[in-house]
This record gives C-alpha cells, sequence and structure tokens, in this order.
C-alpha cells in the first residue's frame, strides 16, 4: 500500500492560533489525517517543511512507519532535528496510523496493543485571557467546572517571559491562584503553567509560596535545555513538576530520566515525531514511574485523537489537555468528531483515528496572521536613566 499523494491545509479557527492539516492517500484511494504542531508565527514555516518533505515520502510504503521516520532522520534532515522537521513529519506519521487503523478496520489503539481505559481524561486550556479582569476570568473558570472538567491549566504570571520577575507581579500570579482555590474548591486540579520562564532561584521562591494551595502540578518552571535546572526545582519544592512540551527527541527524555528532572512528562504528540515517538518515550518514563499527560496545543479533531489514542493504551498515562476556545472553529471544518462529555473523552470505536476533516470547509477558512505578543526591548521593561539604546552598556 504506496504513498500517491500529501496535501496540506492550513486553518484558521478563529481563536488561538492557526492550525495545521495533511491529508495522506495511497494509491488505493485510502486516506488518513495528520496534524503538525505550529507555534504561533511559524505555521508557514512548518507548512513549508512539510511540503518539502512531502515528495519524498511518495512510492514509500505506509505500512513502513519506523523505517520511513528513520530515513527523515538520517537521509531528509541528516541527523539535525528541529522542532519544524519533527512537527512535519508527525503529520505524515499520524495520517499514516490512520490509514492502517482504516485498513485494518480497527481503531488506532487496537493496533497500539489495546485500550487500557473506557475514556480518557481532559484537562482545560485556552480558556483565562490574560489581559481580561481577574473576575472574570474566574467566571471563566467556574464555567469550566460546570461544564463537567475537574481541572484546568492557566499561566498566572503577568509581564514578559524573563529569567526573573517583579515582586509585584509575582504578587499578583500568587493572589490568582489563590483565587482560582477559593472559587473552584479544595477537589478543582489547578495546573500552574510557567511556559520555561524563570531562573531556578525565581523557580523555587514561587513553587513554594504555590505550596498552601494544594496545586496539582508546577509546568516547566524553567528552560528545559538545561535540563538540571529543573531537576533543581524539583528537589526544593514539594509539588509535581512537569516538563516535555519543548523536549522533542528520545535522547532528551532518556536526560530528564536519568536525572529524576520532573514527575510528569508532557510530550506533544504533534511535535514530536508522531504516535510511535510517544508511544516510545511513554514506555521510558514507565520504568521510571513518570506519569505521562500529553501536550496538545492542537486541534480539538487530529492532534486530540492522535493524544486520545496514545493515552487509551499507556499504563502511566494521567491527563491529556483540550483547547476549549478551539473546539467551535474546529467543529465547523469536520465530518466526524471525538464525542466529549465534560471533561472526558469517549474512545472513538470507527477504524483509524475516529474523526474525518471536510476538505473544502478547510480550504474556505485559510490561514490568516495571527497578532503576536509585543516583543519588548529590555531598557523598555527596566529602564535606566544611564541606558542609551544602542550603546555598549
Amino acid at each position: 500500500m504506496k504513498i500517491a499523494r500529501i496535501e496540506t491545509f492550513v486553518l484558521s479557527p478563529g481563536a488561538g492560533k492557526n492550525l495545521l492539516f495533511c491529508r495522506v492517500e495511497t494509491e488505493s484511494g485510502l486516506h488518513g489525517w495528520g496534524e503538525a504542531y505550529v507555534p504561533r508565527g511559524r505555521d508557514q514555516v512548518v507548512d513549508s517543511c512539510l511540503r518539502t518533505m512531502a515528495p519524498h515520502m511518495i512510492g514509500r510504503s505506509a505500512f513502513n512507519i519506523r523505517h520511513t521516520a528513520q530515513i527523515i532522520h538520517d537521509d531528509f534532515a541528516t541527523r539535525r532535528g528541529s522542532l519544524e522537521l519533527l512537527s512535519a513529519w508527525s503529520a505524515i506519521e499520524i495520517a499514516l496510523w490512520d490509514i492502517l487503523g482504516k485498513h485494518t478496520g480497527l481503531p488506532v489503539y487496537n493496533l497500539l496493543g489495546g485500550a487500557s481505559r473506557e475514556r480518557v481524561r481532559v484537562y482545560a486550556n485556552g480558556w483565562s485571557e490574560s489581559s481580561a479582569p481577574l473576575e472574570e476570568n474566574l467566571e471563566r473558570a467556574l464555567a469550566l467546572k460546570e461544564q463537567g472538567f475537574t481541572a484546568a491549566k492557566w499561566d498566572p504570571f503577568p509581564g514578559p517571559r524573563r529569567n526573573s520577575i517583579e515582586r509585584a507581579d509575582e504578587d499578583i500570579a500568587i493572589n490568582y491562584v489563590r483565587r482560582m482555590r477559593e472559587v473552584l474548591g479544595p477537589d478543582f486540579e489547578l495546573l500552574i503553567e510557567a511556559h520555561r520562564r524563570f531562573s531556578p532561584p525565581h523557580a523555587i521562591r514561587i513553587g513554594k509560596r504555590l505550596v498552601e494551595f494544594g496545586i496539582d502540578w508546577y509546568e516547566e518552571p524553567c528552560p528545559c535545555e538545561d535540563i538540571e535546572q529543573i531537576a533543581e526545582v524539583r528537589r526544593a519544592v514539594p509539588i509535581p513538576i512537569v516538563t516535555g512540551e519543548a523536549m522533542y527527541s528520545k535522547e532528551s527524555f532518556f536526560q530528564a530520566l536519568a536525572i529524576r528532572a520532573a514527575d510528569v512528562f508532557n510530550p506533544d504528540v504533534c511535535a514530536m515525531g508522531g504516535i510511535t515517538a510517544l508511544m516510545d518515550v511513554a514506555a521510558m518514563a514507565q520504568a521510571r514511574s513518570v506519569e505521562m499527560a500529553p501536550h496538545n496545543f492542537n486541534s480539538t479533531l487530529v492532534g486530540l485523537a492522535a493524544s486520545v489514542h496514545v493515552c487509551a493504551v499507556i499504563p502511566n498515562f494521567r491527563i491529556t489537555e483540550y483547547f476549549v476556545n478551539m473546539r467551535e472553529g474546529c467543529d465547523a471544518v469536520a465530518l466526524q468528531s471525538l464525542n466529549m462529555q465534560g471533561g472526558w473523552v469517549d474512545l472513538p470505536t470507527t477504524p483509524g483515528l475516529g474523526v474525518d476533516l471536510d476538505a473544502e470547509a478547510l480550504r474556505a477558512r485559510p490561514y490568516q496572521a495571527m497578532p503576536n505578543r509585543r516583543m519588548r526591548h529590555y531598557w523598555e521593561e527596566f529602564p535606566r536613566k544611564d541606558y542609551v539604546p544602542g550603546s555598549a552598556h
């Protein structure tokens, strides 16, 4: 069963970011859907990489997923990895699993070893608006609880993402977490996102202040390129530490496991090489008693479905991510979607991923430039009277 055609689609869902899908078709006419992770502002870069990769896939067997992944790494990329490369390959890899499921008449999770659970728990993200008043965001959080969610993640820290934080901004973040706990009660899981922002001393001080609110995890408090920084925070703060969304290779996760840097891994199936890679990391993590909570800043269609199929199988699954602000835009292009009940997704029973997209609807909602965060100069944030931009200071 050979690959015959690959087409890419960039969708503007109206919130969050653009989304990048690909449709892989075999010579027999069977097709599968895949999705690539795209950071804001780099969606067209990943699309270009995917389009460049696609001709090298034509004529290859849709069955040989691991072999083709190695060829992409060794020959196409000459063993130079990148987010853009792995995101592009992830889209094709996920689509191939969709094809294999349809070819065999089985849901993908049955090809991966069979389900360990009947449904998959998700937490809400994409609900908090950084520019909105606190009380408005608290109302949004309460609405999530009323919808059936039992966990939510957000970044409570104001200001630009720098290694340090002003004490006034830190107090704003701590108060935000305090009010969330008061409003949502003791049983609702609060998942704190830091976006790889702080140096260890700042991360540790903040983590110790968060302890009293019984938060359920502290995600990526430090940059993960130097994984020892995150390990330092884990040793000092009695809160589960999460890392992995900005780690893309098995070697990176191996290093994190070797120094026991985290309690939970959150790699993204659309950014790390697809379903096979996510299964591999989950197996590595299980051996060191590390839980899996896959990141999913992707659609509520293909990206979520790929995560759900892996989460259905792995024994060390904890929870996965659901972007509530993207659902409406994704539903508008869906021919078949996952069944969502509150904070749970039912396992699909149809062959493949269990989702299907309308190609014409995708074409009708093409790429739109999304506003980026303003890039600031350091002297704008921390003005010094003696500092002159462009000087040698």
